[in-house]
Parts: structure tokens; sequence; C-alpha cells
């Protein structure tokens, strides 16, 4: 694992100093070595955290006349198994590292190389005899890749605060993305919250050539999830109980692959389902001692770790714990979301940055369970709108005004308690019948379309347009496969934003086993009845992992990893978050109103409303600007609240 950053000018001769500015702001990625290429017009730099083959590694690499040479960060975990067919087409290896692998491969099958690879990746590789720069993401996004192009430079990172280091970019708002921004606390495409700043998105490659008189750049996917109405590349199981099998043969499998490592691993448990099968699986499969790792807070409804400690003492492994505290927790904030470049889009973030810091002691690579949920339909919001789906389908038959006055006098009914008007507000009843209202503003949006009409102080862009752009992909598939499409495309790009930053800010590798592509695309096929089962969510892969774990474990209410927020911002140490929020000279104030937010603030303190996660995605972008925009880092470095600067358990 490490991190890239680089450039290509076409014009003037690049500045060797500037490549050493862009890697050394990324040093945490890298801690073990440094490595450059400065060939005018190509500049490539590495920070290099040593996995696998620790002499032998060391990047930019180059192949046999040291025409390509590449920068790279990831694991291809299949790379022993394609060297013996590149050694025979004439390949001569000088290393045991898979990035080795990646160069031969490109040498001998071009851009179709990406299709022999299963891991994690994404890479920069230079052809000096075609004048080329050919970059690539793996499938799911596990591993983040940034891009500048303003048609004579070119730059790319692993974090954006590489590319900022660069004097030709600056760091400037793009105000079309916050509304999105407020939404869901993340940009879904590829933009990002700064001007002409891109991701190159998951399964997809992109090609500099400066060859001729005009740069050209283009982008090409070369994967994509399948539609569980195409063929499938294997024999679809017979039954039910051959689907449950599968998913354990498979699951098996693809744990087994992410035990490659020439250092100490461990695992991010949380007590649920995922995390604990996975401990289980590499228990199982390890003949020495597996190390363990869970975050939790003082405040105990709010803490898994209970749930945690159970099934390490059931598995056997060796327990470590870290508990956050409020003022911790607040504190760490800028500094986490200048590791995230972008705001933080759920407090999840923040306890993952404190259990990464308790495994970078003795571990430098930990498998989590990422990822299950958005391939077997793990999320309440799954269930719920399924069905909501079928009332609905009952509740449309009456007359279009009869449903708008009966959603009025619920609204307002003192005949109902407030909790049962709460409840059917969630429902057909209480809503329109269309997907942004049935399922985005009801289970997914912060501020939907409407709140932000009457906050922004400006008219508001579409805030839903690149979620529905995934989601009316494939009008022909199940509804839940739908549901599960459009989150792999944008909610779970993020979430693997956040494990990857998070993880990184303290020089550790994560591996997410559930996301190897061929058990994503296994799991594509699966029948929508063993992914949603009645009120069992996930019920094909609990009902493939159920012998390795107490059965109250497996089948216990999901969590996922909650956080005390809504009772640490009704607090009255909070006063200074709040003040924060409506600071007159922050971003905030340029495009909120403000009585607006003095209103809503006011009406959480007092209980009468949960704004939980609008402020929390309120106070992430007044802190993203400050310490982006405005330069505010050095000021917050002492935190948000008055406690000690160092926030206990991360590193400095």
């Amino acid at each position: 694992m490490c991190g890239i950053a680089g450039f290509v000018s076409t014009q003037a001769t690049g500045d060797a100093s500037v490549l050493a500015r862009m890697t050394a702001v990324i040093a945490h990625r890298g801690p073990d070595g440094a490595g450059h290429l400065e060939r005018h017009p190509v500049y490539l730099g590495h920070r290099r955290l040593s996995i696998v083959d620790l002499e032998g590694g060391s990047q930019p690499m180059f192949n046999e006349d040291r025409k390509l040479a590449i920068v790279y960060n990831g694991e291809i975990f299949n790379h022993a198994d394609l060297r013996p067919a590149l050694e025979r087409a004439g390949h001569r290896y000088s290393s045991h590292c898979d990035t080795e692998t990646i160069l031969h491969a490109y040498e001998e099958y071009g851009p179709g190389c990406l299709h022999a690879f299963r891991g994690m990746f994404a890479f920069a590789l230079w052809d000096q005899n075609t004048q080329t720069l050919f970059c690539a993401r793996d499938r799911l996004g596990i591993k983040p890749f940034y891009y500048f192009w303003d048609g004579t430079l070119f730059a790319f990172a692993s974090e954006i605060k590489a590319l900022l280091a660069h004097p030709a970019i600056s760091a400037r708002l793009d105000e079309d993305q916050i509304p999105e921004c407020l939404a869901f606390g993340y940009t879904s495409g590829d933009a990002t919250l700064f001007q002409a700043i891109r991701k190159l998105m998951p399964g997809h490659h992109l090609t500099l050539s400066i060859a001729g008189a005009v740069p050209r750049l283009k982008i090409e996917r070369y994967w994509d999830v399948p539609s569980p109405g195409e063929t499938p590349p294997f024999d679809i199981p017979g039954s039910d109980q051959d689907w449950i099998r599968e998913t354990r043969r498979r699951l098996e499998e693809t744990v087994r692959m992410r035990l490659m490592s020439d250092v100490p691993l461990g695992m991010f448990l949380s007590g649920g389902v995922d995390s604990s099968a996975i401990a289980a699986l590499i228990r199982r499969q390890s003949s020495g001692p597996v190390k363990t790792f869970a975050v939790g807070y003082r405040e105990q409804r709010f803490s898994e770790l209970s749930y945690a400690a159970r099934v390490a003492s059931a598995i056997g492994t060796e327990h470590h714990e870290i508990v956050v505290g409020r003022d911790e927790f607040f504190n760490s904030l800028p500094r986490l979301i200048w590791h995230e470049d972008e705001p933080i889009a759920w407090p999840s973030s923040v306890s993952l940055a404190f259990v990464s810091s308790l495994a970078s002691r003795q571990v430098k690579v930990v498998l989590t369970g990422e990822g299950s949920d958005e391939l077997f339909g793990g999320y309440e919001r799954y269930r719920l709108h399924l069905l909501n789906q079928r009332v609905a389908k009952l509740y449309c038959l009456l007359p279009s005004r009869l449903r708008a006055a009966l959603r009025a006098r619920l609204a307002s009914s003192s005949l109902l308690s407030g909790d049962l008007r709460r409840r059917l507000s969630h429902t057909p009843l209480g809503r329109d019948l269309t997907h942004e209202s049935l399922f985005l503003d009801n289970f997914y949006a912060a501020f939907g379309a409407g709140d932000q009409h009457s906050l922004l102080n400006s008219p508001a862009g579409s805030c839903y347009a690149n979620y529905l752009r995934f989601f009316t992909a494939r009008p022909h598939d199940p509804l839940l496969s739908r549901l599960l499409y459009a989150d792999q495309k944008t909610y779970l790009v993020e979430l693997l934003m956040k494990q990857d930053q998070m993880s990184m800010s303290a020089s550790i590798e994560s591996r997410v086993p559930f996301l190897d592509h061929t058990f994503v695309e296994f799991a594509a096929y699966v029948p929508q009845h063993l992914k949603i089962h009645g009120s069992e969510q996930k019920y094909v892969l609990k009902r493939a992992v159920e012998d390795l774990l107490p059965h109250d474990i497996v089948y216990r209410r999901k969590m996922g990893f909650p956080t005390p927020l809504r009772q640490w911002l009704r607090e009255p140490e909070a006063a200074p978050l709040h003040e924060r929020l409506t600071s007159h000279d922050g971003l905030l104030a340029s495009c909120i109103e403000m009585p607006a937010l003095q209103a809503l603030l006011t009406r959480h303190r007092a209980g009468t409303e949960d704004a939980t996660d609008r402020i929390w995605r309120l106070l992430n972008l007044q802190l993203w600007a400050d310490i982006f925009l405005a330069g505010k880092r050095d000021s917050l470095s002492e935190g948000l609240l008055p406690s000690p600067a160092q926030p206990a358990g991360l590193p400095a």
C-alpha cells in the first residue's frame, strides 16, 4: 500500500521540487520510502508502505529496457498466478512483487491486462516509446485516484492535497456540488468539491497521449457490475442450499487471497456478522495468533465493544479495544477532514481513524467487513422501501387529491401521537410516491430537495442527479438489484474512500474481502429472496457463516458504528460547534440562510427535532472550507472544543 503522485507537463519543463512537495504531503501513506522519476515531460512520485517483497519493491519501477515506468498503490492478490505465463512469454523479473507483474502484463496485453488482475489498485504507467500515460483504478474503487487536466498540465495523486501542492493547481470551490454534498455528505460522480479536480471512477482507465500536436485524454470503462438478467460466467447453483454453500466457498477463497503479506496483519472487528465472519475465517486459515481491533464510545448504548469482545473470545483472537469520548471525537475532526480532503460524510470515519491508529501499533495490514451490505441488502432502508413499494401499489389506486388530503391530515392530526405521525411519515401515507420522496428523502438524504430550497440563499441544483443516473440505468432489473447497483456506484465508493483515507492516515493498509470482483459478480446473481428473506436481511450470507459464530451474533440487529452524536450536539459543551456553524466569515454565511440555520440549531437543542445529520453535514462543510479554502488549518490544530490539543489515540 502506498501513495502516488505525479504530473505530465506538455509545455515548460517541470520543477523536480514540485514533485517532492506533492509526495511529501502524503508521506503518511508510505513512511517506509520514497522514489521519484524526473524525465521531462513526465514526473512520477511514490511513497512506499512495504507489505510484499520488502527488499525488492521500490518504485517508480521499470521494465527491462526502462521504457516503461510505473507508480502504483494497491495489491494484486493473484500476481503470482499470472507470473509463469508472462515469464514464458519472455518477460524477465527482477523482484517478487506485484508491481512488476502489472508492468509486464501491460507490455504483453496493453489495457486488457486489467481484466486479469484480482485486487485493489490505482496506478500510472508511462510509456516512453509512445509518449503515453496510462492510468487505471480498480473495479470497485477501493483505491483512490484524483486528477487535474487543463489541456497542458495533467496531474494525478492518491489524495487531493497532493494535487494542491502543485503551484498550477489552486483550491477553489465548485459551488455546483454543494446540493449533493448537503444531501448525501459527498459527491458521487467524478467531480469533487474542488474546481477542476476530478476522480477517475471505479472500473475505468485513462489514457493521456502527448505524441501528437494536440494532447489527447481519453477515459473508458473496462468493467461493470453484471445485471442479474445477463448470462452468468459460472454454473447457477440448483437450490437455495447450493447458493448458501457456494457463498461460503467463495468467501473462504477471497479471505484466503487477502492473507498475502510479508508483514503482520489483523482484523477490524465490530461484532457484526460481516467482520465477525471474516475474523473467524482468518482464524481458521492462520497458523499463528490473530489480532482483532475494536472501537467504541464511553456511552454504552452506542458502543459495540461488548459484541466484538464476545466474538473475539468465541473464535480465539488476541483482542484490543479503544474507547473514544466526546472531546476526543470533535477535536480530531479538523485533522481527519484534512486527511479525507472533503467533508466527512459519516461520523464512523472518526471511529475508523481511532481504531486504525490502535491497530497501527501492532500490524501493517488489516482486513475489514466493508461491502457486504451493498451486495446482499444489509441496510434497513432496502427492506423498508420494498415494503413501502408493495403498499404504494395499492395506495396509488386512490385519487391523487384524496392522497394529498390524507397526507396533510396525518401531518397535523392531534388524534395521533407524535411518534405515530413520525412513523407514518416514512410510509406512502405520508409521502409522494416518487422514488425521490419515498426512498431518497425518506431514508437517505440529510437535506432533501425541498429542505435545500428553504436553506440555501440561491436556487439549488439537482442533488439527486448522479444517484438517479445509476438507479435508472437498468429499468428492467428487480427493484432490489437497482437499489444495490445505485449504492455500489455511489454510496459504496465513498465508504471505500473513507476506509482508505482513515486507515492510511495511520499508515496501515486495509483490505476488503467482500469486494473481490469475482465475489461481487457472484453476489449480483444471488436470487432476491436469498438477500432479503422475509424480515431477515443478508439471509444467504448469514446462513453461509452461521456455523462459525454464536447464533445471536449472526442474527443480531445491525448497529452500523453508531455514535452519541445527537446527544453530544444537544449538550451545553457543544456551544463552540454551534458558534462555528454561524460564523460570519465562514463558507456557510455566504450560501446558507442564517435565520433558517439558527432556527434548526434551536430546535435540535430543545429536543423538538432531531437535526443530527443536517448539523453534521453543515459542520463538516464549514470546517472543510476553513481548512482548504480559507487556510485556517493551523488555527484549528488545537481542535474544536476546549481540551488538550492532541486527541488521545491518534498520531500527531
